[in-house]
């Protein structure tokens, strides 16, 4: 029933493909019971990934330090 792709193989954009995917399937009325609880869980998956991939990055980025380039830069402005 699922047609996400194996979490090896998964990233942010085809996460959030599913998760638009497994919203309009819930919107269009069509899911019976059992099909829309294997959806919401599915989208819970997909929203943690999601949630782990954007602090990851979140973290990386602070680690290159571009919010101080930014004000070293904006401090020789004249």
């Amino acid at each position: 029933m699922s047609d996400a792709a194996p979490q090896t193989d998964r990233t942010y954009e085809s996460a959030v493909g599913r998760l638009e995917e497994i919203i309009a399937r819930l919107d269009s009325g069509e899911a019976e019971l059992r099909e829309t609880l294997a959806l919401c869980a599915e989208a819970k998956g997909l929203i943690v990934f999601c949630r782990d991939e954007l602090t990851e990055v979140s973290g990386a980025l602070t680690e290159l330090g571009l919010d101080d380039l930014v004000e070293s830069l904006d401090a020789r402005e004249p």
